[in-house]
């Protein structure tokens, strides 16, 4: 019988690679259960200082004091949270870069943006729901009206001329505001800022009049006494400012109410996601986070994988109606 035998150098490669094989699948699955083993970067999609920046950073700091490793914000900013949310998509799929799953990009932006460049239902792994908080209406001290009924009336007698702010085209606070001119049928010009912080400035100098966003920094602004708040955008009245009216209210259909979780790139291994699932479940369980949240006016909302892919999906479908009759659309 005749025998066939290979090169010794090929079969030497190829036994070195049938070794290398087993090691490398066991790295990999070494590397899944051991996260984290090194810093992990959290991207906050909007600016430092908003009210989403704040509550990421209570839950990060509760997520390295879990872990014993650093969770690292990176604020990357733009064109209504887009910016960091490609960043996120566009991440290696080793769980050291992760960041917010915000309505904005998730939910809003599909509908809102005529051309996006990650596509939320393929490009992210949503790891967990974390928190969930309406928008608080808020005014300049000057302005003359107290109410939301006078403020409406005022924005009827002045066509064109009010002004509301938001943290960005595409954010809930500019849905807020495009909701709030359909049902009190006004015309009030949209003037959006690249994140929170910004549009608090301006409506302190009184360059805005108002002001759609989410609870934690106008709440801060009111107690100071510093801006007017006249509703809240849930469906119902908000524990942290009882004596506020929720807008519907006053105006029937409107609740429109921001949330904020936890999601990765595409591709994370099923163990990890299991893991930072978990963590994140935990974090919200701790009663730092719990004092934190409360004092933010936010309501924590974890859900697993598989439920936060189902809540941003049935967020996009109830949102894309009212954005496109406000006739809305971004470039």
């Amino acid at each position: 019988m005749k025998t066939w035998t290979l090169p010794r150098r090929r079969a030497l490669a190829l036994a070195s690679s049938a070794l290398a094989a087993p090691m490398v699948a066991a790295g990999v699955a070494r590397a899944n259960t051991d996260w984290p083993n090194r810093p992990v970067k959290y991207i906050v999609v909007f600016p430092a200082g908003g009210p989403t920046d704040t509550l990421s950073r209570i839950v990060c700091q509760q997520l390295s004091e879990m872990t014993g490793q650093q969770f690292i914000i990176e604020n990357k900013a733009g064109s209504g949270g887009n910016v960091g949310t490609d960043a996120i998509a566009k991440a290696p799929p080793d769980g050291y870069t992760i960041g917010l799953y915000t309505i904005a990009s998730q939910a809003i932006a599909p509908t809102l943006y005529a051309k996006l460049p990650f596509d939320p239902a393929k490009d992210f792994t949503g790891l967990a729901m974390l928190w969930s908080v309406p928008n608080l209406l808020m005014t300049r001290l000057d302005l003359p009206a107290k109410t939301v009924p006078e403020l409406i009336a005022l924005a009827r007698d002045n066509p064109g001329k009010l002004s509301f702010a938001s943290s960005g085209a595409g954010t809930s606070p500019h849905l807020s505001g495009e909701l709030f001119k359909q049902l009190a049928k006004v015309n009030i010009l949209h003037v959006p800022y690249k994140g929170s912080a910004p549009a608090h400035q301006d409506i302190l100098a009184g360059q805005v009049d108002m002001m759609f966003d989410n609870i934690p920094g106008p709440l801060a602004l009111m107690r100071a006494g510093k801006v007017r708040g006249l509703g809240v955008t849930s469906a119902k009245r908000h524990p942290s400012v009882p004596e506020l009216p929720a807008l519907g209210e006053l105006l029937p259909g409107f609740d429109i109410t921001s949330w904020g979780g936890i999601c990765g790139p595409a591709g994370l291994p099923p163990a990890m996601v299991e893991k930072l699932s978990d963590l994140s479940r935990r974090a919200l369980e701790a009663d730092a986070v719990k004092k934190a949240f409360d004092q933010q006016g936010a309501t924590a909302i974890w859900m697993n994988p598989a439920d936060t892919a189902a809540f941003r999906l049935s967020e996009e479908k109830r949102l894309a109606p009212v954005i496109r009759a406000s006739g809305a659309k971004v470039e």
